[in-house]
């Protein structure tokens, strides 16, 4: 897949090109239903797969500190498009000088004039351009004109409701990662790098690695089974064994506060691997969230933590090892 910064960049529009557009934020099983039809499309017509989104974000933007945290990282949204199986991603950036482009205008300069697309498949709730005035209608009656077909793609639902990000941030927060992986095709993942902790976990007898996250969103607090993927290679001088970027294990991962030591403290992730001897300082890893245990709650000392900690982790065997999360 080639990404490129800008539509201005493009040396040439990519061939026979069916596009989407959109912010595509979590790469949900509404966006995949979009990319499918593109993917699709761009096969027939042995044309170019193109996915037009912005960086960053408008809402961050648009609405600074007030925006709702993202739920992938631009590196993490790549990573998906790659998979759905696009060939061009084009990366605008977006600044406030770009947000007061007129509708027509985008449309005109960096859609028709640049991509030239033959075919443009967009969301049901699309809207573009200054201030948002543009909208599928605006779409539908510039595309004939300038020589491309507007496809609207209607709402994929789920339990009567559409599936939107707004949806999927809101099951996080309330913990439930079970239905956040149904909207999203796939288990949550927070990404980011193992910095070193209190080294509390490992006293305990369950070391854990603690998250320095790049992902804006955690799920609620509580603690989760998922998995632990490392990103990167052991770095130089590493011990010998040390595991290879892409090696995976399940985990038991803890979001909070950590109540029984630091209830003040602002929430964090910190996973404990099963199965895995040693450390990971440094390593960027992914840690996904298949299903919720149970709530956070504060102990009355080490060993009631102890003895709590030793029950989620077979817990957390039996739940991945059925792949339920029941």
């Amino acid at each position: 897949m080639r990404v490129v910064r800008g539509s201005a960049t493009l040396d040439r529009p990519p061939r026979r090109a069916v596009l989407t557009i959109g912010n595509f934020d979590g790469i949900h099983i509404g966006h995949r239903a979009i990319l499918r039809t593109v993917t699709e499309r761009a096969a027939a017509l042995d044309g170019e797969a193109v996915v037009y989104t912005f960086d960053p974000h408008p809402r961050k933007v648009l609405q600074g500190d007030q925006a709702p945290g993202l739920l992938t990282t631009t590196e993490q949204k790549l990573e998906l498009l790659e998979a759905a199986g696009i060939d061009l991603v084009i990366l605008e950036p977006f600044t406030p000088e770009f947000a007061r482009t007129p509708p027509e205008v985008f449309v005109r300069e960096s859609v028709h004039r640049r991509v030239s697309p033959r075919e443009v498949y967009v969301g049901y709730d699309f809207h573009f351009g200054r201030d948002r005035e543009g909208s599928m209608r605006t779409l539908t009656e510039l595309g004939p004109r300038l020589g491309f077909a507007v496809t609207i793609v209607p709402e994929v639902t789920i339990a009567g409701r559409d599936v939107s990000s707004t949806r999927i941030r809101e099951r996080l927060a309330a913990g439930e990662v079970e239905e956040a992986a149904l909207l999203l095709g796939r288990p949550y993942a927070v990404r980011g790098r193992v910095v070193d902790g209190d080294r509390r976990g490992r006293l305990l007898g369950f070391p854990t690695a603690n998250l320095a996250a790049e992902t804006e969103v955690l799920p609620g607090n509580g603690v989760y089974a998922g998995r632990v993927r490392l990103l990167d290679d052991p770095p130089p001088g590493a011990p010998a064994g040390a595991p290879a970027r892409g090696a995976c294990f399940g985990a038991v991962t803890n979001v909070g506060r950590r109540p029984t030591f630091k209830p003040d403290d602002p929430p964090l992730a910190e996973a404990h691997l099963l199965d895995f001897e040693g450390d990971l300082y440094g390593r960027r890893v992914d840690v996904t969230f298949q299903c919720r245990l149970r709530e956070e709650r504060r102990f009355p000392g080490p060993e009631a933590l102890r003895e709590q900690i030793g029950r989620d982790v077979e817990e957390a065997r039996r739940r991945l090892a059925n792949g339920t999360g029941a």
